[in-house]
C-alpha cells in the first residue's frame, strides 16, 4: 500500500507571502516595571514557582 502525495503549493504572490511570515513571525512583549519577578520561597528543594 502506498502513501498519497502530498499536495505541492506554489507560491504565486511572493511579496504578500513574505509579508505574511513577517507577520507570523512578530513577537511584542510588555513588562511591567511594578510586577514581582520573584517567587516566595516554598522551603521544598527544587526550582521555585513562577
Amino acid at each position: 500500500m502506498s502513501r498519497p502525495t502530498p499536495p505541492v503549493y506554489k507560491t504565486k504572490n511572493w511579496p504578500a507571502g513574505n509579508d505574511a511570515l513577517n507577520r507570523r513571525g512578530s513577537l511584542t512583549v510588555l513588562f511591567d516595571s511594578e510586577m514581582s519577578w520573584e517567587a516566595t520561597p516554598t522551603g521544598r528543594r527544587g526550582r521555585q514557582q513562577s
